[in-house]
């Protein structure tokens, strides 16, 4: 893997989320637009990269081709993601050019793990791209746009950052978009896994200090947001530093931000099974504010196949785990990552997989066919499955996930939830909330309502989504 470096280019000139910030220097406006790809956590990076940028005068533009720096935050996880990625620069060298005819300048930033994974590459391919920046630098973003804002298309400049823990060097968080709010509390990853390119774009585990996010997430809380989502590549693996000079375990944060005033709930994301300890499992118990719903990735339900993964537990212990949670927090439901055809599986290892979901039964889950990510033990295997067995069993396992998470969301019918209204709905006098478990929950109701917790009563249910009416006589 090319090792982490941010590489200034000067010369003129994803399911995916948006995100823009306007500058003025000199009397001059400029606008920036985000273009956010993959992961939960790439999503926070991004807002927190128009953080950087305010205070050079950063706005929102709308449309990249309304926009004076372009960012493409990247993600190297789904298949074919290096593919989008130049698919679109494509798009932003032709808006460059177009500017430039007009006497414009537009600047192009690529960021994120894709940036960390080929940086040289795309220095090469893409002639439009100015800065290349991996995650863990993107607390450099002000300093290396002003030189790019400087150098007026002189060559090339290539900064090489060390390693430093980045949350060190960001502003306070602004206010955020809404009543829901992510907040990085872990990065990085030592757990290897055989299929996995996060330990070389995202470095080791490195946990924020305590006393870091609780100030992080009071600021959150008084801007409005209500919901926290805690974020890490391995976020049960928390191991930051308290007040106290102690570390501080996961369980003990989600303790510390459940008394803060006003925040209503509590997620964290993603988990790794090795690390529900016993401090957390209680944490589910004890804490009313945390929700009722884990994401768990098991990828597999074969023991064999979890070793070749080198995932460091079987499917006994991931029971066992389950089995803690759901004694501590009865009505916890699960959701899981899987992935089918990893080299070297066999029929008899995707039907084991088949029974632990029918066992397990996962309220929700995200499958996957296994495609190899240059640089990692899995890419080179000899044992590849070939396309058309991964196809078909990922059918298979997609129509047993589809079918569970159909009726989990059924078994809601009839039922009061207290629902946090999040956003208004795509309908005229029609809000859209979340549910315990993360379901969208459509109702008729007036805007005024966005920011409550109310119940709701379950009427409807689809695949992917709730619906009912405020059941105003229960209360919560």
């Amino acid at each position: 893997m090319p090792s982490p470096a941010s590489c200034l280019r000067s010369r003129s000139g994803g399911a995916m989320t948006r995100s823009t910030i306007t500058s003025t220097e000199n009397g001059v406006t400029r606008r920036v637009y985000v273009k956010t790809y993959g992961c939960q956590m790439n999503v926070y990076d991004s807002m927190r990269m128009a953080d950087l940028l305010a205070p050079l005068g950063f706005s929102k533009a709308e449309r990249p081709q309304d926009a004076d720096l372009v960012i493409l935050n990247t993600c190297h996880i789904r298949e074919k993601a290096s593919e989008k990625v130049y698919s679109e620069l494509g798009v932003m060298r032709r808006l460059k050019t177009a500017k430039a005819e007009r006497g414009a300048r537009m600047i192009v930033a690529v960021t994120g793990c894709v940036a960390q994974a080929e940086g040289a590459e795309i220095i090469h391919r893409a002639r439009c791209v100015d800065l290349v920046v991996g995650p863990q630098n993107y607390h450099r973003l002000p300093e290396l746009v002003a030189k790019a804002l400087r150098a007026g298309g002189d060559g090339m400049i290539e900064t090489n950052f060390p390693t430093e823990p980045k949350f060190d060097f960001l502003p306070k968080a602004v206010a955020p978009e809404g009543v829901t709010a992510f907040l990085t509390i872990q990065e990085g990853c030592d757990k290897f896994c055989s299929f996995c390119v996060v330990p070389y774009t995202r470095g080791a585990e490195y946990s924020r200090p305590a006393m870091q996010i609780l100030g992080e997430a009071r600021q959150l809380v008084r801007g409005g947001a209500r919901e926290i989502t805690l974020l890490g590549q391995n976020v049960n693996a928390y191991h930051g530093e308290g007040p106290d000079g102690r570390v501080w375990t996961l369980g003990e944060l989600i303790r510390r931000l459940a008394e803060l005033p006003g925040l209503a709930r509590i997620r964290y994301t993603t988990s790794h099974p090795r690390d529900v300890d016993d401090d957390l499992v209680a944490a589910h118990r004890e804490v009313p504010q945390l929700m009722p719903f884990l994401h768990l990735p098991v990828q597999s339900g074969s023991d064999r196949v979890l070793a070749i993964m080198n995932r460091r537990y079987t499917t006994y212990e991931y029971r066992r785990t389950v089995e803690r949670l759901r004694s501590a927090r009865s009505d916890l439901a699960l959701s899981t990552d899987l992935i089918v055809g990893h080299p070297g599986e066999k029929d008899e290892d995707f039907r084991d997989t088949l029974d632990l979901v029918g066992e397990i039964q996962f309220a929700q889950a995200f499958s996957f066919k296994y495609s190899p990510r240059p640089g990692t033990p899995a890419a080179s295997a000899a044992n590849q499955v070939p396309e058309q067995a991964k196809s078909e069993r990922l059918a298979a396992l997609q129509t047993l996930i589809v079918t569970q998470q159909r009726e989990f969301n059924l078994s809601c019918i009839g039922r009061v939830l207290p629902v946090l209204f999040a956003k208004a709905g795509k309908h005229e006098g029609q809000i859209v909330g979340r549910s315990p478990y993360l379901q969208s929950v459509h109702i008729a109701a007036p805007r005024y309502r966005i920011g409550e917790i109310a119940p709701v009563r379950i009427t409807a249910a689809s695949t992917n989504s709730l619906s009912g009416a405020i059941a105003e006589a229960f209360a919560i």
